[in-house]
């Protein structure tokens, strides 16, 4: 079967394009463990992420908002010493604003699903690329996305990793057209 090209670089690439990458996620613990993984990536590759996300979904008590919102000096000191993850002072810090934020969203909106699908006016968007070369690395609605996110007070949330965050949850179908998933998530999606 043909795959998307960046797929092909690992096993743990290929399981991640096989089974999660361009599936609508509307599971808020998902969502946001998503968006802490790609503010980790910024200036790394997407690979060096996946191998730690196990080392993540430790270290962060499973991604929940809650618990990470309420991280003190001593909890993120444990965190810089922890070699299963990115071990980025800034972007440690920018998990927990991103809690805090991430959880007034929640109670302004209902959910997050509720106020991030706006961006998409709720439905995944489909789209035709012949080559990855193609694929753009962000779009005036990760652009609108990032600048809401910045309003809101969530940090490591640029352009580039709002849309590199609406592919991973599936608000945009970018598997190339000549990959086995385009057809299956855009049939079973739509």
């Amino acid at each position: 079967m043909k795959k998307c090209i960046w797929a092909l670089s690992s096993p743990s690439e290929q399981q991640y394009h096989d089974l999660e990458w361009g599936v609508p996620v509307h599971d808020d613990r998902l969502l946001f463990e998503f968006l802490i993984l790609e503010g980790a990536q910024a200036g790394l590759s997407w690979s060096t992420i996946l191998n730690k996300r196990d080392g993540y979904r430790k270290a962060f008590d499973n991604f929940d908002a809650k618990k990470i919102a309420a991280y003190d000096n001593r909890k993120i000191s444990e965190l810089l010493a922890n070699p299963d993850i990115v071990r980025n002072k800034l972007k440690i810090n920018a998990a927990v604003i991103n809690a805090q934020a991430f959880l007034n969203v929640q109670q302004t909106f209902s959910s997050f699903d509720e106020y991030i699908w706006l961006f998409v006016d709720g439905k995944p968007l489909q789209n035709a690329w012949k080559t990855a070369a193609g694929i753009p690395a962000s779009t005036v609605r990760s652009e609108l996305m990032s600048k809401d996110l910045k309003k809101r007070g969530f940090k490591f949330v640029g352009s580039t990793i709002c849309y590199a965050y609406m592919q991973a949850v599936g608000m945009v179908n970018d598997h190339t057209i000549d990959c086995f998933r385009h057809a299956e998530i855009k049939t079973q999606y739509l």
